[in-house]
């Protein structure tokens, strides 16, 4: 797959890393150096944490901004939610309690963890298939959030149309109630359905991007630009690499047009 997208840089304008695979890998950095002298590069983690109550993990951190460092990048995303709680690590993405207090709590706590990096911290709206009890919806929550903080938001479509199909709720209403004036960065990917008649899809990365994701890039971008524009996919690759081209093609495409063809 690296060789592939080498050649055909000239259909990629970025890439984003999993922060996680190179922390304390020297020869990881090296080569994410010679990346870089080709493609900009922007580091996603996974394990900041953000909705713990537990302190932060100080040398998690570090690793984060040594591997931003190395490559300059512009901004560092990760998830609103926790991974880890009293020293249990969860293996997965678990929503958060949405409560304006525990908001309040977790935008105090990424604002620490932004300033910590020493660059724009984004945060990233999760797939969830327990839904927790609160007195906000998952966009109200975002939302307080954002109001007591500076961070930006890193908004999964793919992950909103899921949770959209899974609870029962409208995608647009959802972005109506998001400050879009803080996405400044989206994540476009594929997932099949599942044979649950009680979870309807699941998210997998490993498709197309689906018609549905497209038209609400469309509605988003109608309303808001935004910095940068991601084509996750993290298995079922194509033996055919136009068949991620095509997708890349249809987000420039929208982004020029504002509508998908």
């Amino acid at each position: 797959m690296r060789d592939r997208i080498r050649d055909h840089a000239q259909e990629i304008d970025w890439l984003e890393i999993v922060t996680d695979g190179f922390l304390d890998d020297p020869d990881g950095l090296r080569e994410l150096r010679r990346l870089n002298e080709v493609f900009p590069i922007v580091p996603h983690s996974l394990e900041m944490s953000v909705g713990s109550v537990e302190p932060l993990d100080d040398d998690y951190l570090r690793g984060v901004a040594a591997v931003a460092d190395a490559v300059d990048a512009p901004w560092v995303s990760d998830h609103l939610c926790f991974t880890r709680e009293n020293g249990i690590e969860l293996g997965s993405l678990a929503p958060v309690q949405r409560t304006r207090q525990n908001a309040r709590r977790i935008a105090e706590r990424a604002q620490r963890i932004q300033e910590l990096l020493g660059r724009r911290l984004l945060l990233e709206n999760i797939t969830y298939y327990l839904d927790l009890p609160g007195e906000l919806t998952e966009a109200e929550m975002i939302a307080e959030v954002m109001r007591h903080c500076d961070c930006g938001i890193l908004l999964d479509l793919n992950n909103l149309a899921i949770n959209a199909r899974n609870h029962g709720f409208d995608p647009v209403e959802f972005l109506a109630a998001l400050p879009l004036d803080r996405v400044e960065q989206v994540h476009l990917a594929g997932s099949v359905p599942v044979g649950d008649p009680d979870l309807q899809q699941i998210d997998t990365h490993d498709a197309q991007v689906s018609a549905e994701v497209l038209e609400l890039l469309a509605h988003l971008l109608d309303r808001q630009p935004v910095k940068g524009i991601l084509l996750e996919r993290d298995d079922g690759f194509p033996d055919d690499f136009e068949e991620i081209v095509r997708d890349l093609r249809q987000a420039r495409e929208i982004m020029l047009s504002g509508s998908p063809r």
